[in-house]
């Protein structure tokens, strides 16, 4: 058979971080410090496990059988209650629809909005799976360069002006995946204004909001919007458990109805259960406390490979210092590739992604790369950094 496939799939690669989580599947003796997991430690399994235990003893058909497309109501008005006090969203004139975690949201917003040659604008270097949404639609997407600030609003500017169909700007302002770097308030106030007199929707993903261990939290995009052109991604997924796939999606009412419609034809509905306990978990439990847990475990974590890297790397290299979020993002000096650098690291028993992998056209070489803290132990970051200065001095000769 020869099997001819959409034009909407054929030019998208598959996630380079999805084919290195099956590679380190494969081989458990390589040190993963690829993957944006939550560390094993911050998920509340035995809170998880009184909750599973009180739903199936109580609740356990309504628990095991089809629900409503938007969500399990309860959690969805927790959800509402949630991001009025903790992100100071208006949830008046917007709703909220539960997502089989936050990549759902990211793949049903281009499908609801973008039309084949319509131009998706994102970050430069940007979350893969953000990217693949949008190509997957048959989307022109076109990466926009950052700086310390997050978006450089110049290049921003130009591109609206220069590309067609402008439709849609996929950001990550707070701690971004994966520079792990913040957007500046002023730089936020400033996209914001730009899209609005444009008639650009902005989907604002935000699934590290909560993961701040230093500094001042600084408002989100959606907390700005007066004029309904602002679609809130999050996730429970860092918060409470990656494996429950939880996520939501805060919108105009409008775009909501879409996006229902976008979700009966993909998955029914979320699965009912794991909304359930995400519920109970945060009705009944100290909330605040545990995610005070989470962001002291991400802050020793990230200082601890901070100063494994201070001791081992070679000069040459540089490195991030975030202030939350899951990531460090890495420079070889320029006119070195870290695809190169990946596969060399790799034989010697370290895995972590290449830069090229969240660029619009990953074929083009990068000196960047992505380091995860969250998800190894102290004693994998220890040895994973010291395999990695070993490759570094070898690549870099």
């Amino acid at each position: 058979m020869n099997y001819v496939f959409s034009d909407n799939i054929s030019s998208v690669r598959p996630s380079a971080i999805r084919e290195i989580l099956k590679m380190v599947a494969a081989n458990p003796s390589i040190i993963s410090l690829s993957t944006g997991s939550p560390s094993s430690e911050a998920i509340p399994v035995d809170a998880i496990h009184e909750i599973s235990e009180k739903i199936f003893q109580e609740r356990g058909i309504e628990s095991l059988q089809y629900s409503v497309t938007e969500g399990y109501m309860p959690l969805r008005e927790t959800t509402k209650q949630r991001l009025h006090d903790v992100f100071g969203i208006d949830t008046e004139n917007n709703d909220v629809i539960i997502t089989t975690g936050g990549q759902q949201g990211l793949f049903m917003t281009p499908l609801v909005l973008v039309n084949r040659g319509d131009t998706v604008l994102v970050e430069s270097p940007s979350f893969v799976s953000g990217i693949i949404a949008a190509k997957s639609v048959g989307a022109n997407v076109v990466g926009i360069e950052m700086d310390e600030e997050g978006i450089r609003l110049d290049l921003l500017e130009q591109a609206i002006k220069e590309q067609k169909n402008v439709k849609l700007l996929y950001l990550i302002p707070t701690f971004q995946n994966p520079r792990g770097s913040t957007m500046s308030l002023q730089r936020r106030r400033d996209v914001y204004e730009l899209c609005r007199k444009n008639g650009i929707m902005i989907l604002e993903d935000n699934p590290y909001g909560e993961l701040r261990f230093r500094g001042e939290d600084i408002p989100t995009i959606k907390s700005m919007d007066k004029e309904g052109i602002v679609i809130y991604n999050g996730s429970y997924s860092k918060v409470l458990s990656a494996g429950m796939r939880i996520g939501f999606i805060c919108a105009p009412k409008p775009v909501i109805q879409k996006l229902i419609i976008a979700k009966q034809g993909g998955d029914c509905h979320t699965n009912i259960f794991f909304q359930m306990v995400c519920d109970e978990f945060f009705r009944n439990y100290d909330v605040p406390a545990h995610i005070e847990k989470i962001r002291g475990i991400y802050r020793d974590k990230c200082d601890f490979m901070l100063s494994c890297l201070d001791q081992a790397l070679d000069d040459r290299v540089t490195w991030t210092h975030p202030d939350g979020g899951l990531f460090l993002w890495c420079s070889l000096p320029e006119g070195y590739d870290s695809l190169d650098f990946a596969n060399l690291a790799a034989q010697k028993g370290v895995a972590f992604v290449p830069g090229c992998s969240f660029m619009v056209n990953d074929s083009d070489p990068c000196p960047a790369f992505r380091l995860n803290y969250s998800t190894p132990s102290k004693e994998n970051i220890e040895k994973g950094i010291q395999i990695l200065a070993d490759a570094v001095r070898e690549y870099l000769k």
